[in-house]
């Protein structure tokens, strides 16, 4: 399976973070690992952003299209840069980060339709539900800006009525993380979605 890199280097990729009935987040255990992290994978080239979300869900996480509702997506790409001693320098193209469409989908199906085995090589062997806000400290130390961002965007789509403040535990770079605007970029409602 090729990777859909672009002419600056950022590897086309989804980024899929569920929310169930009690407005909490799932986010999985890496496999082997003690990290936490949404689901997310790249992108094939010639591939939809909203074709590789579904495909993605399948093979992390186990869940189907009728197991989930999309509630809609980031407006435009999020990127971030790999720190250099995660960038593969004898692969070309060369990879120095991400550019993500974010999607947000609730779930609709029971928990147990959730499986981590479907592939040959999991991504996750555990998963918890948290908080709106948790997966910001959870995930690893350079993808933390890129979740400030999407979540910030997306928070809208899960809480009409107005999304819960950043923790008070959130260190003031995190903050910067946020767009300019006090108010999130409006996010693309499933509803607005072309046909």
């Amino acid at each position: 399976m090729a990777d859909s890199i672009d002419s600056e280097g950022y590897r086309a990729n989804v980024g899929i973070v569920v929310i169930n009935d009690h407005r909490q987040l799932l986010l999985g255990g890496r496999a082997g690992r003690s990290g936490w992290q949404f689901p997310q994978g790249g992108i094939q080239p010639d591939e939809a952003p909203e074709a590789a979300m579904y495909r993605e869900l399948h093979e992390e996480i186990g869940l189907a299209a009728a197991d989930v509702q999309l509630l809609g997506s980031t407006r435009d790409w999020l990127r971030y840069r790999l720190p250099d001693r995660y960038v593969r320098r004898n692969s070309l193209p060369r990879c120095i980060g991400q550019k993500q469409i974010w999607f947000l989908l609730r779930l609709v199906a029971a928990e147990e339709r959730l499986r981590l085995d479907l592939s040959d090589k999991p991504e996750f062997d555990r998963w918890r539900w948290v908080d709106y806000w948790r997966p910001v400290k959870e995930v690893i130390f350079f993808k933390r800006r890129v979740y400030v961002r999407a979540l910030h965007e997306l928070a809208p789509l899960a809480f009409p009525d107005g999304a819960p403040p950043p923790p008070g535990w959130w260190p003031r770079r995190w903050q910067r993380a946020l767009p300019d605007a006090a108010e999130p970029a409006e996010p693309v409602a499933e509803a607005e979605r072309p046909a």
